[in-house]
C-alpha cells in the first residue's frame, strides 16, 4: 500500500488552500449510489410480498350481523351507497375467475387456452404481481378479459384497519393503471369463499369497500385447483349442476398450475357443447363494463410506478449476478490465500532454504520526513539498534515543525540529514537515492520503527541477483484502540497474507512504503520513484516487474507503523491508496501485452490485482446488502446462516494469518464487528475512488496527524554529531 506519510508538493498545497466545491460532491455521490441501491432493494421486497404482507386468516366469527339476503344470495355483492344487494350469474353462463396472478409461467398458458376456445374470464390480480408483470396485465385487457382487484399484498382484510384497506386498494389500482391504463370497480378479498361464509368480521369490510365504490365478487363454485386434486376432479368441482350459472374460482398463480391449464383445455370445449357460455362478469350480467380508461396525471403516476418496479427488478437481477461473481472471487481468493500462503510458509521455513550468499554489506536507509516531529526520534533510534550495518539518510521535505533539527540534535553516528524545499515524497526519496552510498537501499516512513533484525532480514533476499526489491512485513503499532485493532486484522490477514500469495505467484504488486528494500541499480534505470500516481510504492513495484526484476516478500522483516486513529484520517489514507492503486494499474495497463519473463506480472499479477483489489472489493458490499435484505424480507434464518458461513471462512483465513505471523488471536474477537462496520467504510472509500477516477477528479496530498505512540523496540543509543546536508547540495 502507499505510504502513510504523504505530503503535498508546493503546487498541490496551493491548490489545497482553497476548498473546491466538488470535493463534498465526491463524498456525497457514493452515499447517493448506496441509497439508490437500497431503495431498489426495498422496492423489490415491497413488490414481492415480502414486506407488509400478512397471511394470517381470521378464525370463523358469528354471522348474526350479516343480512340474510347476503348470506342466501348470489356471489356478486353490491354494497355501494348503502345497498345490500346480491346478484347471481344466469343459467348456462360460467364466469371463470383466476386469483393471485399474473404469473410469468402459468398465466400465459391460461390465456392461450382461453384464446384457443374463444372464452373470456375475470382475473383478480394482486398489485405486487401486476407491478412485476405488466405485459401480462395488458394482454388480459387486449384479449377481452376483465380485471379485478385482489389487494396489493394479499392480506386478510378482516384483520386490517381502514387506512390499510385504503392503501391496499389504491396501490392495487396504481399497478393496474401503470400496467394497462385502466381502473376497475370489482374486487375480491383474499381468502374469500361463498357468500354464505360471510361473517361479522368480513361483512363490515365488504360494506366499507362498497362505500368506496367497489362491487365485491366471491364465488359459488370452487375448483380447489390449488390442492392439485387431479384434472378430472378439478373439472368435476368446477362444473355446476343442472345447467346453473356460476362464478368459478380458479388460480393462475401460487404454484404449479399445470392441472388447471389441462382442466381448462378439456372443460371449455365440452361445456360449450352443453350450451355453456364463458363470459367475463359484465357480459354475463349484461351490465356496464367494470373497467374504465385512466388519463392525465393518474396515468403517469401509474406508469412511473411500473417503471420504477421494472427498474428495481433489473437492478436487483444485476446485483444478484454481481453477488455470484463476488462470491466466486471471495471464495477463490480465500482458497488461493490459504493454499499459497501455506506453500510460502513451508518454502521459507524448510531446512536449507536460502537466497544465496548471506548479505552482510552495509545498506542505506532512506527516511523521507515531512512534519514528523512527534515520530522521527523513535524512528531513528530504532534504526540505530539495527544488527546490520547501515547509514541513515533523513530527507527533510520542507518540514515546518523542526523535524530536521530534532534529528540533528540527536547526534547519532551514520545519520545524515538532507534538507530540501517541499516537493513531495517521491522527490524526497529520489534525493535520498542520489545521495545514498550503497547499492541496497531500504525505504521506510517517518512514523515507522524497525526491530533490530528488520534490516538484516529485509536485505537477505538480495543474495539472489535476480531480486530487485523486497517487501517487508508492515504491522500496526497502535492496535489497542478499536480502529487500530481492525487495521491490525487487515494488515495481518489482508496485506501480509496477500503478499505471501503474490510471492508464490511471482507477481508482488506493492512494496509497502513503511518497509521495503531496493537495488539502486534496479531503480535508476526505471527513473527512480515516480510522482505520476498517488501510490508511488505500487507504481515502482510494477515498473520493476516490467523491467524483469523479481520482487519477493520477507516475512520476518517487521516494521511497526502508526495507523490512523480517527475515521476521518483513515478515510483520507484509504481514499488515497485506492485512487493511487487505480492510477498505477492504468499506468501499467500495457503490461498485459509484455512478452518474455517480464510479462508474467501483466499476465498474472495485473489481472489478480484488478480483480482482488479493485473489482471484488467494489462488489463485496453486495454480501452485506443481501444480508440486510434477507433479514428484513426473508428468509431470515437461511440468510444469517449463509452470512455466518462467510464469516467463518474469513475467520479461518484470519486465524491462519495470525498463526503465520505469530500474533495473538485475541484481536480476532473484533472480527465480526469489523465485517459489519469497518468494511462498509472501506467500500464507500473505494466507491468514492471509482467516482473520482471516472469523473476525472484530482486528489490532493493529505498529511495525516501523528501522535508518536509507536516506540522503538531497542534501547538508547549514544549521542554524537549528526551530519547535515542542506538544500544547496545538488541532486545527482
Amino acid at each position: 500500500m502507499a505510504s502513510h506519510s504523504r505530503r503535498p508538493g508546493p503546487a498541490t498545497r496551493a491548490r489545497g488552500g482553497s476548498r473546491r466545491r466538488r470535493v463534498p460532491l465526491r463524498l456525497l455521490l457514493p452515499l447517493l449510489v448506496l441509497v439508490a441501491l437500497a431503495a431498489m432493494l426495498m422496492l423489490r421486497g415491497y413488490t414481492h410480498s415480502e414486506i407488509l404482507a400478512d397471511h394470517r386468516v381470521q378464525a370463523p366469527a358469528p354471522t348474526d350481523e350479516v343480512p340474510r339476503k347476503i348470506l342466501e344470495g348470489g356471489p356478486v355483492i353490491d354494497a355501494r351507497d348503502g345497498r345490500t344487494e346480491s346478484l347471481s350469474v344466469p343459467d348456462r353462463h360460467l364466469v371463470l375467475t383466476f386469483d393471485d396472478g399474473p404469473d410469468p409461467v402459468w398465466t400465459p398458458r391460461v390465456l392461450d387456452v382461453l384464446k384457443k376456445h374463444d372464452a373470456h374470464a375475470v382475473f383478480f390480480v394482486t398489485g405486487t404481481m401486476a407491478s412485476r408483470y405488466p405485459d401480462l396485465v395488458q394482454r388480459m385487457v387486449d384479449e377481452g378479459h376483465e380485471l379485478g382487484l385482489h389487494t396489493f399484498n394479499h392480506p386478510d382484510l378482516s384483520l386490517q384497519s381502514k387506512k390499510r384497506i385504503d392503501w391496499e386498494l389504491s396501490q392495487n389500482q396504481l399497478a393496474l393503471t401503470g400496467a394497462a391504463g385502466v381502473r376497475t370497480s370489482i374486487f375480491r378479498p383474499p381468502y374469500s369463499s361463498f357468500s354464505a361464509a360471510m361473517d361479522n368480521e368480513s361483512w363490515p369490510v365488504t360494506e366499507y369497500i362498497g362505500s368506496l365504490g367497489y362491487i365485491t365478487v366471491v364465488n359459488n363454485t370452487d375448483s380447489e385447483d390449488w390442492q392439485r386434486p387431479g384434472v378430472d376432479e378439478i373439472i368435476r368441482r368446477a362444473t355446476p349442476e343442472n345447467g346453473e350459472g356460476a362464478i368459478v374460482l380458479m388460480h393462475d398463480s401460487g404454484g404449479d398450475r399445470s392441472q388447471t391449464v389441462e382442466a381448462l383445455d378439456r372443460m371449455l370445449p365440452d361445456l360449450k357443447k352443453d350450451g355453456y357460455a364463458f363470459d367475463n362478469l359484465s357480459e354475463a350480467l349484461d351490465a356496464p363494463g367494470a373497467m374504465s380508461p385512466v388519463t392525465g396525471s393518474e396515468l403517469w403516476r401509474g406508469k412511473a410506478w411500473i417503471f420504477l418496479v421494472q427498474a428495481s427488478e433489473k437492478v436487483t437481477g444485476a446485483l444478484a449476478v454481481g453477488l455470484a461473481i463476488v462470491g466466486t472471487l471471495v471464495i477463490g481468493r480465500f482458497v488461493l490465500m490459504l493454499v499459497l500462503s501455506a506453500v510460502h510458509a513451508r518454502r521459507v521455513r524448510r531446512r536449507g532454504f536460502g537466497w544465496g550468499p548471506p548479505v552482510t554489506e552495509p545498506v542505506t536507509v532512506l527516511v523521507p520526513a515531512y512534519n514528523e516531529a512527534k515520530c522521527i526520534e523513535n524512528t531513528v533510534r530504532s534504526l540505530m539498534a539495527s544488527d546490520h550495518p547501515i547509514e541513515v539518510l533523513v530527507i527533510d521535505d520542507g518540514s515546518s515543525d523542526g523535524t530536521a533539527r530534532i534529528v540533528e540534535a540527536m547526534g547519532l553516528p551514520n545519520v545524515r540529514v538532507i534538507r530540501q524545499l517541499n516537493a513531495g515524497k517521491p522527490a524526497a526519496l529520489n534525493r535520498g537515492l542520489a545521495n545514498a552510498r550503497h547499492d541496497i537501499v531500504v525505504m521506510m516512513d517517518g512514523d515507522t520503527v524497525f526491530e533490530p533484525s528488520t534490516v538484516r532480514e529485509l536485505v537477505q533476499p538480495f543474495g539472489d541477483p535476480k531480486v530487485g526489491a523486497v517487501a517487508g512485513n508492515a504491522k500496526v503499532g497502535n492496535k489497542d484502540s478499536l480502529i487500530g485493532a481492525w487495521q491490525h486484522i487487515e494488515y495481518v490477514m489482508g496485506f501480509n497474507l496477500d503478499r505471501r500469495m503474490y510471492d508464490v505467484l511471482g507477481c508482488m504488486p506493492t512494496i509497502p512504503g513503511a518497509v521495503g528494500a531496493f537495488r539502486r541499480s534496479a531503480l535508476i534505470p526505471i527513473g527512480g520513484m515516480s510522482d505520476d500516481t498517488l501510490a508511488e510504492d505500487t507504481d515502482v513495484t510494477m515498473a520493476l516487474h516490467r523491467a524483469g526484476w523479481r520482487v519477493v516478500y520477507a516475512e520476518n522483516a517487521r516494521a511497526w507503523t502508526e495507523a490512523p486513529e480517527t475515521v476521518q484520517q483513515l478515510w483520507s489514507q484509504r481514499y488515497r491508496w485506492s485512487y493511487g492503486t487505480m492510477q498505477a494499474i492504468w499506468k501499467h495497463r500495457r503490461a498485459v501485452i509484455d512478452k518474455g519473463p517480464s510479462g508474467r506480472f501483466g499476465r498474472v499479477g495485473l489481472p489478480f490485482v484488478s480483480l482482488f483489489m479493485i473489482v471484488a472489493p467494489l462488489l463485496a458490499p453486495l454480501i452485506d446488502v443481501f444480508l440486510l435484505y434477507g433479514i428484513v424480507f426473508g428468509p431470515t434464518q437461511k440468510t444469517i446462516v449463509a452470512w455466518l458461513g462467510v464469516l467463518a471462512i474469513q475467520a479461518v483465513c484470519a486465524a491462519f494469518a495470525f498463526r503465520l505471523d505469530r500474533e495473538r488471536m485475541t484481536h480476532l474477537i473484533s472480527l465480526p464487528l469489523q465485517q459489519l462496520l469497518y468494511r462498509q467504510l472501506m467500500y464507500v472509500v473505494l466507491l468514492q475512488s471509482w467516482i473520482t477516477a471516472l469523473t476525472g477528479g484530482r486528489l490532493r496530498w493529505q498529511k495525516l496527524r501523528r501522535t508518536g505512540v509507536v516506540e522503538a523496540p531497542g534501547g538508547s543509543v549514544p549521542r554524537q554529531n549528526a551530519r547535515t546536508d542542506d538544500d544547496r547540495r545538488p541532486v545527482a
